[in-house]
């Protein structure tokens, strides 16, 4: 006598589901906050069958240039602006399919403990990539500290400044080097995450701190090519949750904000 195993249609489907590989995606981070929210978006997405490896680059050049060339899926580290600037210098094929969470910058001193205290001449270090830089001094300007040249958009440069009452000196550097050079100068402009990473605290050290407002939300970013595929809508939901949100909220305190 012969038996024949029979699987009905709904018993088949489960099977199969259950046995289904997650996809794996790398995507890029910059070490620090950004690293540490993906952190806890990895288990969300899991549950929806999206492994997510992590890769932490200490710069904020190499993230899109791996990504534009298939090292990594996705990144998240840069906001609208910074990438506009990567596209349209490099020719990128990558773009923005989610908000994320903005990092207002600040101005830190080892030196002075207020802003009223530096004194004429000092010396501020600011990012010397044109989006990073061009905030800065867009928060000088805010503040009352510099003037600049009308019209300049988001990206003004140290040239464009035309009224400096304290004669500050501008050094430009790289991002990731702003704390060490706390050291070096009367007042270096540092982006959270790296001040974080350097034992700052975003929130209660600065002297000076951009409003959280205008185009400095931080993104997910993918290749164009990628868009459209089911990974990146899990990778975007998975961030969008309330859980990442209390998260943000609960490890940040106010020195990363939510933009969902």
């Amino acid at each position: 006598m012969s038996f024949r195993f029979v699987l009905t249609l709904p018993i088949m489907l489960a099977f199969w589901t259950s046995g289904a590989p997650a996809e794996t995606i790398k995507v890029g981070v910059t070490p620090g906050p950004h690293a540490q929210i993906l952190e806890a978006v990895k288990p969300i997405a899991a549950k929806k069958g999206l492994d997510i490896q992590l890769v932490e680059f200490s710069d904020y050049v190499v993230p899109n240039a791996a990504l534009d060339a298939g090292d990594i899926q996705a990144n998240s580290f840069q906001n609208k602006p910074y990438l506009d600037n990567q596209k349209a210098d490099r020719g990128y094929k990558i773009e923005s399919v989610g908000l994320t969470v903005n990092f207002p910058i600040g101005v830190y001193s080892k030196k002075h403990k207020s802003w009223s205290e530096i004194p004429d001449g000092a010396t501020v270090s600011i990012p010397n990539d044109p989006t990073n830089g061009g905030r800065v001094l867009l928060l000088f300007r805010d503040k009352g500290v510099i003037k600049l040249k009308d019209g300049v958009g988001f990206k003004p440069k140290i040239t464009d400044i035309t009224g400096n009452p304290k004669k500050l000196k501008f050094v430009e550097i790289d991002a990731a080097q702003s704390p060490r050079a706390l050291d070096d100068v009367d007042v270096a402009a540092i982006n959270t995450n790296y001040a974080t990473e350097a034992g700052l605290d975003p929130v209660k050290d600065p002297i000076l701190r951009e409003e959280p407002k205008g185009p400095y939300v931080n993104l997910i970013a993918v290749r164009s090519v990628d868009k459209d595929k089911p990974w990146v809508a899990t990778l975007v939901d998975s961030y969008h949750t309330p859980e990442v949100k209390e998260f943000v909220l609960t490890k940040f305190k106010g020195a990363v904000l939510p933009s969902w």
